[in-house]
C-alpha cells in the first residue's frame, strides 16, 4: 500500500495496487513517509475502506486525537477474547468516536451519570458490564485521568451492539429500555423481584435480546412454525405467564410498533414460566 496523505501519525490515508483507497490505523504507521512512499504493513493495526457503507468518511477520521486510536485498539484487544465477539470497521470507527469524546467531556469536566440506568444495564448484561468496567480501567490507566462511573454504562452498549449482528448502537438502547420495560411488567404481574444472576434469568434476557435483534434488522419470519394446539396449551398450562405475554405484547406494540408472532408467544410464555418459579442457579 502507498502513502497518499496523513491525518496524524497513527492514521493515514493510503491506495493499494488495485487503486482502492484506505484509511490505516497503527501507531506510528504514517511516520517519516511522503506521499508514494509503501506503508509497513505490520505497523497497521485496523484498516477501512475510505468511506464506509454507513457513510463514515475520511473527515471523520481527520477529527479524532491520535490517542483515542491508540486506546480504542487496546480495548478492542481486550474485550474480543473476552465476550467472543469481532469488532466490525464500523463499530471499531464508533467506539474510537466514542471514547475520543468521552475524554474530551472527562477533560471539560462533564458527566451525565445516572445511576438507575447504570443498575438495569448490569442486570440486563452483565458479562458486557464487567468488560465494560475492564475497558473504563484501561482507558483511566491508559490516559491517566479519571472517566466518570456513566461511562461503563455506555461501553456496555458498544459491547452489546459489538455481538448483535450489526444493529447499531441506538438500536441497542432501544433495546435495553424495551426488556427492562418487559422485567418490570413479569415482576408486577407475580409481584416478585426477578434475580438477574439466576442461569434462568439470564436464558430469558439472552431469548428477549435475540427477539429484539431480529425485529431491529427485519430478519423475522411473520407467522408460525408452530402448531396451533400449542399455543393453546400454553393458556391453559400457564394462565398467569400467558396474560403476562399478552401485557408484554401490548407494551411492544405501544413502544416499538411490533406484534409478536404465536410461536414468539408460545416460547415467552415458557421462558416466564420457567424464570418465575426456577431462580436459582444451577
Amino acid at each position: 500500500m502507498k502513502f497518499l496523505k496523513n491525518f496524524n501519525n497513527n492514521a493515514a490515508l493510503v491506495v493499494d495496487d488495485r487503486d482502492v483507497e484506505w484509511i490505516v490505523v497503527g501507531n506510528g504507521v504514517r511516520f517519516g513517509k511522503h506521499k508514494g512512499d509503501q506503508i509497513e504493513m505490520e505497523k497497521v493495526q485496523r484498516r477501512f475502506v475510505a468511506t464506509l457503507k454507513q457513510n463514515v468518511g475520511i473527515t471523520s477520521f481527520q477529527d479524532l486525537k491520535p490517542q483515542s486510536f491508540t486506546i480504542t485498539t487496546k480495548v478492542v484487544h481486550l474485550v474480543e477474547p473476552l465476550l467472543k465477539v469481532s469488532f466490525s470497521d464500523y463499530q471499531y470507527f464508533v467506539l474510537a468516536d466514542h471514547i475520543d469524546f468521552a475524554l474530551k467531556r472527562a477533560n471539560d469536566g462533564i458527566d451525565v451519570d445516572n445511576g438507575t440506568v447504570r443498575w438495569e444495564v448490569k442486570k440486563l448484561f452483565p458479562l458486557e458490564f464487567q468488560a465494560a468496567e475492564q475497558a473504563v480501567a484501561l482507558i483511566n490507566s491508559s490516559a491517566e485521568i479519571e472517566l466518570p462511573k456513566s461511562e461503563i454504562v455506555f461501553m456496555t452498549y458498544h459491547f452489546v451492539n459489538a455481538a448483535s449482528d450489526g444493529s447499531k448502537l441506538q438500536e441497542t438502547i432501544k433495546i435495553t429500555k424495551l426488556i427492562s420495560g418487559i422485567v418490570d411488567i413479569i415482576q408486577y404481574q407475580f409481584q416478585m423481584q426477578l434475580d438477574p444472576e439466576s442461569f434462568n434469568y439470564n436464558r430469558f434476557v439472552a431469548h428477549l435480546r435475540a427477539l429484539m435483534v431480529q425485529r431491529v434488522s427485519h430478519t423475522d419470519v411473520a407467522g408460525s412454525d408452530l402448531d396451533d394446539s400449542l399455543l393453546q396449551l400454553m393458556m391453559v398450562k400457564y394462565p398467569q405467564a400467558y396474560a403476562t405475554v399478552e401485557r408484554i405484547d401490548a407494551f411492544l406494540q405501544s413502544k416499538a410498533g411490533w406484534k409478536l408472532q404465536p410461536d414468539d408467544q408460545v416460547y415467552l410464555t415458557l421462558h416466564i414460566w420457567r424464570v418465575t418459579h426456577r431462580q436459582k442457579n444451577e
